[in-house]
């Protein structure tokens, strides 16, 4: 299981434990494995320290490790129970789960952030807020023209949500950011 991106620039200094580069652990360590699980955007995708102008020279763990199943569970922060279901998902069937074009699994990346959204109904019929405190937003219409970036986000945000099911970004009114998503920092913008 990684967690970050792995810094490669000037011999990988930016990141080291014990006089040894995060790429020399991680590719000693990945030999043994039967697969690799990067959880979060950043050891999935590069997350936004691959982001411009990428100081450290950051890669996903994909740019390293070519010889191993990889999985990822992206999202900044990733979800807890997606990344419980994916190890149980393994550990119980002993094979990786089924996953999508980016190596996340479909059973928690197989449908877009707007597809489950419960604020889908006002898309819909039109209904969009157009500031966050218009009453739009005050009656939980939908905050595609906020920025949200739902429509072309995959994660299970608005099924599984965070704090044990209590919420997630849009419940909360804000946007999706797109975090799950490969180079969301670059091409969405960043938060707005």
């Amino acid at each position: 299981v990684v967690d970050g991106a792995v810094p490669m620039a000037d011999g990988g200094i930016y990141h080291t434990a014990a006089g040894r580069s995060a790429v020399q652990i991680l590719t000693e360590t990945a030999k043994g494995a039967a697969a690799i699980v990067c959880v979060g955007t950043c050891s999935s995708f590069g997350g936004l320290p691959l982001a411009d102008p990428n100081p450290t020279g950051a890669v996903p763990v994909s740019a390293i490790i070519k010889d191993k199943p990889i999985i990822n569970i992206s999202g900044c922060p990733p979800i807890p129970a997606v990344i419980t279901g994916t190890l149980v998902h393994y550990v119980t069937f002993g094979k990786v789960p089924e996953l999508d074009q980016h190596l996340r699994p479909k059973m928690f990346f197989g449908n877009t952030i707007h597809d489950r959204c419960y604020r889908r109904p006002f898309y819909d019929q039109g209904k969009c807020a157009k500031t966050f405190d218009d009453e739009g937003a005050r009656n939980g219409w939908c905050l595609y023209e906020l920025g949200c970036k739902g429509p072309v986000t995959y994660n299970a945000c608005a099924t599984v949500k965070w704090n044990e099911g209590t919420s997630f970004p849009i419940e909360s009114g804000h946007p999706c950011l797109g975090c799950s998503e490969s180079g969301f920092w670059d091409r969405n913008g960043g938060f707005y």
